[in-house]
Order: structure tokens, then C-alpha cells, then sequence
């Protein structure tokens, strides 16, 4: 029986897996990323380095069993091969989830639509001139403004799963500059969950992102937005837990 290791994506916790792991079939492991939920970080100069290696750090302190499934979400996935890289054949299966996988020895930056990628190269500059790092805003002061940021509208318990503040958090944005590579990552077999209708990383870019694997992943298509792992967490779960 595998262990699971999931880590989340941007601007969220290792809560994001909430309604996730009830369904999963063996120990759990949701790890909170370097200045989520309490653990100490500096936001503006995180590394995915750092990140990667409070990764190992957590699953080493929780003594898992082998096999690992390691989950993605989001920009999760630049962490990805890092960890593979350090924990070697601990790893028997990689599932990601509209993940970010930048070309060899890009940056998260190139994981991102057009107009996303503008809007950071802006705001950094703008920061940058004021003598402040960037970093994402944090829970919403509107919930409203994140009902439909995702693909199809929630309904209001997933709203509010959503900006919960033990979910919805101040993040970095220094990591998405950081230069990432699957060189040196052991090869191992990797799912990528593809969401049919997310609207931060549209369906092509998924498909894009996933074509840039060391070795052709398995592909399965979920009719979701962007975070079928609470909208749709059984459905979910059956991809993860296969073996």
C-alpha cells in the first residue's frame, strides 16, 4: 500500500487537500510549502530549493513507508522534480494536476497564460520601484471575486471551502523565477490529470506542459476547472489511487 505525499499550489496550504484524503487508500502525508500555515519563511526570497527541501525534511520526519505517490496541484508541480531527485526510488508514482512543468531550465513564469505572465513582469517592476517584494493578496475581501476565477461558478460551500483562511493565504512570488530541470529526476511514471474547463491554466497549456516530461505521461481528462480535488475529490481520488 503507497503513502501519499500531496502538496499544494500557490496561495493555498496543505488544507487544500481537505475533502481529498478521506478518499485516498493508504497514510497521508499534505505537506505545508515553506511560509503557509505558521512555517517559518521568508516570502519574498523563497527558493523552490527551499521549498523542495522542506518537502524531503517532512517526509523524512513522518517516516512514510515505500512506495511514495507523490500529488501535484498547480504550481505544486515545480517542486516535483526536486524531490524526486532526493528521495530516488522511494517514488513508484507522480500524479499532476494542472501542474506546472516549464520547459527545461525555465521558470514557473513559462507555466503561465500570456496575460498572467504580463501582469507579473508589471507588478514586479512596480514593487520593485516602491522597494516591496510582491506577493499574492491573501484571502479576498469579496469571496465573490473568486466563484468563477476558477472555471465553472462554485456552489457556496465550495466558495467558502475555498477563502477559508486556513486555505486561502499570503504567498510568494519569488518562485516562479526560480530555474527548474527534470534532468536528474529518477524516471518514474507520471499522471497528468488534464482540467477540461480551468480557467487560470487553460486546457492547451496543460497539454503543452505535459508534453514537456521527460517521458510521455499518462493523460486522463477531467471535466472540471481548476481544483477538481474539492469540487470533485472522488473523482479525484480513483486517479490517484489506481495503481
Amino acid at each position: 500500500m503507497p503513502a501519499y505525499v500531496l502538496i499544494h499550489g500557490g496561495g493555498t496550504t496543505g488544507r487544500f487537500w481537505d475533502r481529498l484524503v478521506p478518499h485516498l487508500d493508504g497514510p497521508v502525508l499534505a505537506v505545508d510549502l515553506p511560509g503557509r500555515a505558521g512555517r517559518p519563511a521568508d516570502l519574498a526570497s523563497l527558493t523552490v530549493a527551499k521549498e523542495v527541501d522542506s518537502v524531503v525534511a517532512d517526509i523524512h520526519d513522518a517516516q512514510l513507508d515505500v512506495p511514495i505517490v507523490l500529488v501535484a496541484h498547480s504550481s505544486g508541480g515545480l517542486v516535483v522534480p526536486g524531490v524526486l531527485e532526493a528521495l530516488g526510488g522511494a517514488v513508484s508514482r507522480v500524479v499532476l494536476n494542472a501542474a506546472s512543468v516549464p520547459p527545461e531550465g525555465g521558470c514557473g513564469l513559462d507555466c503561465m497564460q500570456g496575460r498572467h505572465r504580463d501582469g507579473i513582469m508589471a507588478a514586479v517592476e512596480m514593487t520593485n520601484d516602491e522597494g516591496r517584494p510582491l506577493l499574492t493578496p491573501g484571502p479576498p475581501s469579496d469571496p465573490e471575486a473568486f466563484r468563477t476565477a476558477y472555471g465553472p461558478p462554485l456552489n457556496d460551500d465550495d466558495l467558502a471551502f475555498v477563502v477559508d483562511p486556513v486555505r486561502c493565504v499570503v504567498d510568494t512570488m519569488s518562485h516562479y523565477f526560480q530555474p527548474i530541470s527534470w534532468e536528474a529526476a529518477p524516471p518514474t511514471p507520471v499522471t497528468y490529470l488534464v482540467n477540461l474547463k480551468d480557467r487560470p491554466v487553460p486546457v492547451d497549456l496543460q497539454r503543452e506542459m505535459a508534453a514537456r516530461l521527460p517521458r510521455p505521461p499518462t493523460i486522463i481528462e477531467l471535466d472540471t476547472g481548476h481544483i477538481p480535488a474539492i469540487v470533485e475529490p472522488a473523482m479525484v481520488a480513483a486517479h490517484v489511487n489506481e495503481r
